[in-house]
């Protein structure tokens, strides 16, 4: 009989101590009242809403984006919110995400934020005099099965709407249910997020019990450029006008102290990292305004506190011809922070009604069905120059390199993958499709690096019938000379070239690359190549010329 494999024990190791270490817990404090407190807010304790909410975001990323097939690298680029001139983007976005660490991350916010929300507004209404099934609004099924998940629906088509760029992923969303929490159970939501941490490390432990690891190049960007920041910041303040709402209708006396609340919402925003405020100029070049951003935290702090803690007292009165009436104090909060979100919303607006340039495309593209992939290097950006617009001494008008996929069909204009990526990584997937039909394009560069000089390179589109070389970098001359003599290294469609040209151009000669293990001699040097470079020489000196390219 075979040993278990120590994975698999790992992983029941994980379960059971889990396991043993709530039913331990349970056992001690005999939680009697936990069912009861739960079923008086939810149909049978269950916060139906959120599991609704997560198998539908969970569908979307099987069945849609094809995560069945491609559970890491599923398609993304269609169901983006591109402009308001695709309606599928803009429809699917929202529910849609980029991988699946992107998916749990947003599954396990879902799971324990959620609940929270679904709580503070239940499934039986708490207002006096309401009866249960008297009528819609009161029927707990409807409330629990249709008006919480139609809610959600609802926040997410606005999170696409109103974002700036082209996002995806269902953080808005959760970022509102984190709002409502906040205000109805600001230390509850933090414990929740902590919650979250756990749920990560769990998954994480299942996931690889073990885990090697070691010092290795990588390609990355700073972590805060991969934030969408504005959305998370509109998701958040939609969902903490939901529940300045629903907490305002409870009375003075289901409301949190405005010490535990201003807490609440500092933590919060400084774990959801809502300081993180940055911009882009360009290429892989990002700017973080910290200062700022802790500042903006400490506002929204205050005004959370005001709209949801201030007394009804009136702060003044107005009386215009026969219309009059009262301005209170939290409504002034609530008023501010309904402008700010407005604030927030507004620039997607004119950012969202353009659609990709329908002109010509940089270099030599591949197509299909409505897509067009090529690679160009420093061209326009053809989706965000559209717009120009200069804040802080930065501006949308920027340029580009990397594998580019449009379709004037869907609004869409993006570099899919930079510049550095593609150098670092050497072959790239780039995952096209629609609803119902998927295809991939690979991107693959090869190139050589030239001593004391660049790398002449190459790039080539694959759909995995038949390839091209789509880009051929500038000839890159070497640094040193060689008996007077300069040795350029020519990237073309079908192979590289070796051009010698003399200093005082007397002569020159050129001829193809040669193949491994063979050598050819132009103007008396001699270039021989072996498995990863190519070597010169010249009456008995010698020199490592080329070495392959090689990538992660």
């Amino acid at each position: 009989m075979d040993p278990l494999p120590v994975d698999l024990l790992l992983r029941v190791g994980v379960v059971v101590a889990l396991l043993v270490s709530v039913a331990a817990a349970a056992f001690v404090d005999r939680p009697a009242t936990l069912g009861a407190r739960l079923r008086k807010r939810f149909v049978l304790g269950l916060p139906w809403g959120t599991l609704l909410s997560t198998g539908l975001v969970l569908a979307v990323y099987l069945l849609l984006q094809g995560g069945f097939d491609n559970w890491y690298s599923p398609v993304t680029i269609p169901f983006r919110a591109w402009s308001y001139a695709y309606p599928l983007g803009m429809l699917t976005a929202a529910f849609s995400h980029n991988g699946a660490s992107h998916l749990i991350g947003n599954l396990i916010g879902t799971l324990t934020l959620a609940p929270l929300a679904e709580y503070a507004w239940g499934h039986f209404p708490r207002r006096r005099g309401s009866q249960t099934f008297s009528s819609l609004r009161t029927n707990p099924y409807v409330r629990a099965f249709v008006a919480f998940p139609a809610a959600v629906l609802a926040v997410g088509l606005l999170s696409s709407v109103f974002a700036v760029g082209p996002i995806i992923g269902f953080s808005g969303v959760v970022f509102a249910f984190a709002g409502v929490a906040l205000v109805n159970y600001p230390l509850g939501t933090v414990v929740a997020l902590a919650g979250g941490g756990a749920l990560r490390l769990v998954y994480n432990a299942l996931r690889a019990p073990t885990l090697t690891a070691s010092g290795r190049p990588t390609y990355v960007s700073p972590w805060w450029a991969d934030i969408a920041i504005q959305g998370h910041a509109f998701g958040l303040l939609v969902g903490v006008l939901i529940g300045l709402w629903v907490v305002r209708k409870r009375g003075r006396r289901g409301r949190p102290s405005a010490k535990r609340l201003w807490l609440g919402a500092v933590l919060v925003a400084v774990e959801q990292s809502l300081w993180a405020v940055y911009w882009y100029r360009g290429g892989d070049t990002y700017v973080l305004y910290r200062a700022a951003g802790v500042m903006l935290i400490a506002a929204l702090a205050v005004l959370v506190v005001i709209g949801v803690v201030a007394r009804d007292d009136p702060l003044f009165e107005w009386e215009l011809g026969a219309d009059s009436g009262v301005v209170r104090n939290w409504q002034v909060a609530a008023g501010v922070l309904l402008l700010t979100t407005a604030a927030l919303a507004g620039p997607a607006v004119p950012t969202n009604l353009f659609t990709a340039d329908s002109g010509e495309l940089p270099g030599e593209e591949r197509t299909v069905r409505d897509y067009e992939v090529t690679y160009a290097e420093n061209v326009p950006n053809g989706q965000i120059s559209v717009v120009d617009v200069d804040a802080f001494g930065e501006t949308t008008a920027v340029n580009t390199s990397g594998v580019i996929v449009r379709s004037s069909e869907r609004g869409i204009w993006t570099t899919s993958v930079p510049k550095g990526r593609l150098a670092f990584d050497g072959r790239v997937a780039v995952r096209l499709g629609g609803v119902g039909w998927r295809e991939t394009v690979y991107a693959q560069r090869d190139g050589w690096q030239v001593l004391g000089s660049g790398t002449a390179y190459r790039v080539r589109l694959d759909s995995g019938e038949s390839g091209r070389v789509v880009y051929t970098s500038d000839p890159v001359t070497a640094g040193p000379t060689l008996a007077g003599r300069n040795v350029t290294v020519v990237p073309t469609r079908d192979t590289y070239r070796l051009r010698v040209t003399r200093q005082d151009g007397s002569a020159n000669g050129t001829a193809a690359l040669p193949g491994k293990n063979a050598s050819v001699t132009i103007d008396g040097l001699r270039f021989d190549r072996n498995t990863s470079g190519v070597t010169v020489s010249y009456n008995g000196t010698r020199l490592r010329l080329l070495t392959r390219e090689t990538y992660e």
